[in-house]
Formats: C-alpha cells, structure tokens, sequence
C-alpha cells in the first residue's frame, strides 16, 4: 500500500512539472446535397456539427495527445437516407471501437468519437509513438498511392479527417540527412499489419522507400521530392506497387496486383498565388460494384473508377481576411468526368472563421462523377 502511494505521488509531482496546454474548437457545416443515388430523388439540407476537444502534454522528452469530438447530425430526412446509412457503416480499422453508438433523437443523431490518444518519447536519435495516432507516407498533395494508413480523401469535406491507427511507431535518425521507421499496427480482426520507411537526402532530392505488409496485402513503394534547379518550382513523384485480396462478389475473393504512380509541382507565385499540380495513373481501374464491395479494404483510397488522373489547386490569400482556393480534377475515361471545389475563407479573428464553399461533380451519365450529386456549404470553425 505505502509502495503505491508513493508511486502516485511520485507520479503527481511529475505532472506538475509538466506542461498542458489544450484548445476547444467547434466545427459546424450546414450542408445542401444531392443525393445523387438511383434510389433516391431527394436533396437533403442538414446540418454537422464537431465539437473538439485537443490536449497536447509535454515534459521535457516525453509527450501526449488527446483529441475527443462530439459529432451531431441534424436533419430528419438526411438521417434516414441511403447516403446517411453508409456514413454510419464508416468505421476505424482497430481492434477497440473507436466511437460510441448512434443515439437519435428523431430530428437527428448524436455520437461521440475518440479521433487521436497516443504518447510517445523523443530525443535526438530516436522517435517512439505508441497508440491511437496518423501514420505518415507519401509526398501527394491530392493522391497518396503509398499511403495505406492514413489516405488523405480529396473528395471528402476534410480530406485530412481521417481515422487513427493503433499503432506503435519507432523512428531512428541515423544522421542528419536520413531516418529509418518501423510500424507495427493492429487491425480490427486483431491481426496485424507492419511497415517500414527509409529516408534519406541525396543530392538534390529526399528519397525514400516504403514496404507494407499484412495478411491481406503487400505493398513496395517509393517517394521523390525536391526543388527543380533555381526556379523555385518544387517536383514530387510517388508510386506503389501493390498485391492485395479484394472481393469480386459478396463471398468471393482474389487477389488483385496494380501500380499506381503521381508525378506533381507546386509553385509560389510572389503575389500570394500557389498553384499545385499532380497526375495519377493506375494499372488497373474498378467498377462501381467493385468499389462498393471492397469500401472497407485497406487499399480502397487505391481503387479508382479510371486509370488516368490530372488535378490543379489553386490557392490565393485576397488580403489577410480573405483566402480562396479551388480544386479542380478530371477523371479520363470513355467518358471523361470531373470534381471542381471552389471555397472562399474569411477569418475575422484568432477565434473565428467562415468558409463559402461547393463540391460540384460533372460529367456525362455513366462517368465517374456524372452520376453522383452536388453539395454545397457554410462551414463556421470556433476556436477558444
């Protein structure tokens, strides 16, 4: 008993000395949508709101992360959509539930969600995370073919809310120009999945090599980025060649192989205007079928309707209230499509912003995004 007494207070007077410090945000979007499915003929206007709680924890070589959100959905015909359904099947790859159930309330639905809860230890030579935490590859700023833990989704209204990974992750600098990596993750059905990420300085560029693998998947991947010359004009390439199981019906699987590669630039103009550019190809391409029965693959931001794709962002900053960008990508196909997202931002202060924006998707009847609906959006961010 006395032992772990003093253990606590041990403990307590550690904590003490350490720093905490935490912020509270609430994201709301009021969202009009079309469905865009067969089955249904309506255009939802709903309502999402996030409220964020961050704490970050730091003493001297040691640190920790929480993030918790509650998330709320309002609108009575939205909720009992087929769009709503697939929402709520959307789930973390880790063998703890990450979020609560869905309690309605008729005109809505409410859930709590644990987004991130990992600590970790960092010096000079070594880096280790152990918990609920985002794993980092790839160079892409709209596609990340090598990326087969945390994919940025371009489509979604917060490409980077993504879920977390349990994972314990160790870094080693092994000098001043180049560190290796190693992760170990757990899956849902309690197996698990490895990785590993050497990087290094050569020259003129950052290169690095990544290799995943898991009971379901194999994945050998490469990364390039660097400046071109003097001109400021920043050049990236990234590819992956992958083996993976993939359902061809409800109870059949195969294995599937495909190469999927990006080649992209982004430039700084001096007026305040970055313009980014990327093309994606892929060896292989998927039906709608395909894409439904393998949605919660861990290749499935890798299964795309085309094997061609070119994307421009543009991103100008008006004055130091005023930001606009806008996001245009073209799927080639036998029937080539398009997704084109305009957004304007304005911040009034250090607490709050709004941004005016629209996910439009274009195309002939059959194409990729010709068949799926528009949204358009308020977004107000409060931050305290």
């Amino acid at each position: 008993m006395i032992k772990r007494f003093i253990l606590l207070f041990v403990l307590f007077l550690q904590f003490l000395y350490a720093d905490f410090d935490y912020t509270i945000s609430n994201t709301n979007f009021t969202i009009s949508q079309d469905s865009g499915l067969p089955a249904e003929n309506d255009d939802y206007l709903y309502n999402y709101d996030r409220l964020r709680f961050q704490g970050e924890y730091t003493q001297e070589n040691y640190f920790g992360t929480l993030i918790a959100d509650a998330v709320n959905y309002l609108g009575h015909e939205y909720i009992n959509s087929i769009s709503y359904a697939f929402v709520k099947r959307q789930e973390s790859d880790t063998p703890f539930k990450t979020q609560t159930s869905f309690k309605n309330y008729y005109e809505g639905e409410v859930y709590a969600k644990l987004y991130r809860l990992y600590g970790g230890y960092e010096d000079e030579k070594n880096r280790v995370v152990v918990g609920l935490q985002n794993i980092s590859m790839g160079v892409g700023r709209i596609w990340t073919p090598s990326n087969l833990f945390n994919p940025t989704n371009t489509y979604a209204l917060e490409p980077d809310e993504v879920f977390g990974v349990a994972a314990l992750t160790y870094t080693r600098h092994l000098n001043d120009m180049s560190d290796l990596t190693a992760v170990i993750s757990q899956k849902k059905d309690n197996s698990f999945k490895y990785a590993a990420r050497y990087k290094s300085f050569l020259e003129f560029t950052d290169v690095a090599i990544n290799a995943v693998s898991s009971n379901d998947t194999k994945m050998l991947g490469f990364e390039l980025e660097g400046n071109l010359a003097d001109t400021g004009i920043e050049v990236r390439s990234e590819g992956s060649y992958i083996k993976s199981d993939l359902r061809s019906s409800i109870t059949v699987e195969e294995e599937r192989e495909l190469f999927q590669g990006i080649v992209g630039a982004d430039y700084g103009f001096e007026n305040g205007l970055t313009l980014i550019m990327e093309a994606l190809y892929s060896s292989e391409s998927f039906t709608y079928d395909e894409l439904f029965l393998n949605f919660d693959s861990e290749i499935a931001s890798n299964l795309h309707f085309s094997k061609f794709y070119l994307g421009t962002t543009l991103n100008y900053s008006i004055n130091i209230f005023l930001d606009t960008s806008f996001v245009y990508i073209e799927s080639f196909n036998e029937h080539n499509s398009r997704f084109i997202s305009p957004s304007l931002s304005y911040t009034l202060n250090d607490l709050n912003s709004f941004v005016l924006g629209a996910m439009i998707q274009n195309g002939p009847k059959g194409s990729e995004f010709g068949d799926l609906g528009n949204s358009y959006y308020f977004k107000y961010l409060l931050s305290f």
